[in-house]
């Protein structure tokens, strides 16, 4: 059985890669602290680290260790406060996992604002994650809701889902009075990366495609701000989202195109068993939340 203590130690010192900082930031002695990681090694039949006079660094399954080790340590965490919340007769707050998509279309925030005002003491933690780790999330319970563009797969045995939406892009572009697909033939383009998974691209290019236009994509931007600073720049054009166009628009000039029919899923996932109330009323209140933008976007 893991000793978290001693994995907690072993988090710390792959940190500073230092014993001494370590020590003090544990505000143990060095010496203890050397003897507990040793030991860790041992019984791993493992070595972490590789250890030198000046400083120690992780060796590559320690690395791969520590991976583990760090989510099993936040997973552990939430778990002892959710039982001190239980304890004291409070629902156990609720971890939220999601994709920017979720943020950008105001959706999460809505049903956030909702949540608040039926329960305004309640904690909750957003995870910004992958669809693949908010499923594992999800399995290992250390999330109660995921917010993801794709369904889990359906051969899985614990996690059910719903799509909640579609969401149409916007799009910024040069000044012009009316833009056809030809104008937009081999510009340079800046594509946003949607989500975190592989396809993302292949689909952007599709939806180009099926407007007929090829895009000439320069840069990939990890989200749609990033995109308009580059836009801004003078680097490229880019499809953002209506939602992400406020505030300060400086350098950028920005035209819809009713003719551009790409959209974004968005689902909802949970686990299948022992729902507390407190999420599964989130879960309507998401939902609730979905069917709203479905209706309108229709």
């Amino acid at each position: 059985m893991l000793d978290l203590r001693k994995l907690r130690y072993f988090v710390t010192v792959a940190e500073e890669e230092h014993v001494g900082r370590a020590a003090e930031r544990l505000h143990i002695s060095q010496s203890p602290l050397s003897r507990q990681i040793a030991q860790l090694e041992k019984n791993l039949g493992l070595t972490l680290f590789e250890r030198s006079q000046q400083r120690i660094r992780l060796t590559c399954d320690g690395r791969v260790f520590l991976a583990e080790a760090t989510a099993l340590l936040r997973h552990a965490g939430r778990l002892e406060n959710l039982g001190r919340r239980l304890g004291r007769g409070d629902e156990g707050g609720l971890c939220i996992g999601y994709v920017g998509d979720a943020m950008h279309t105001g959706l999460l925030p809505r049903a956030l604002r909702t949540l608040n005002e039926e329960r305004p003491g309640i904690h909750v933690a957003l995870y910004d994650l992958t669809a693949l780790q908010q499923f594992e999330g999800l399995r290992q319970r250390s999330l109660d809701i995921a917010l993801v563009p794709q369904a889990p797969p359906e051969s899985d045995p614990d996690l059910r889902s719903t799509l909640l939406l579609t969401m149409p892009s916007g799009h910024p572009l040069a000044d012009a009075a009316e833009i056809r697909p030809a104008d937009l033939d081999g510009q340079p383009w800046i594509a946003v990366q949607d989500t975190q998974d592989h396809v993302w691209r292949d689909d952007f290019v599709a939806a180009c495609a099926a407007a007929e236009f090829t895009p000439d994509i320069r840069f990939e931007a990890p989200e749609p701000l990033t995109a308009l600073g580059l836009v801004a720049s003078g680097l490229g054009n880019a499809f953002v989202q209506k939602s992400m166009l406020h505030g300060d628009l400086s350098g950028v000039a920005v035209r819809e195109l009713p003719w551009f029919q790409r959209s974004v899923p968005l689902w909802a996932a949970w686990h299948q068993t022992d729902l507390r109330p407190v999420v599964a009323s989130f879960r309507t209140t998401v939902l609730a939340a979905g069917a709203e933008d479905t209706g309108t976007h229709d």
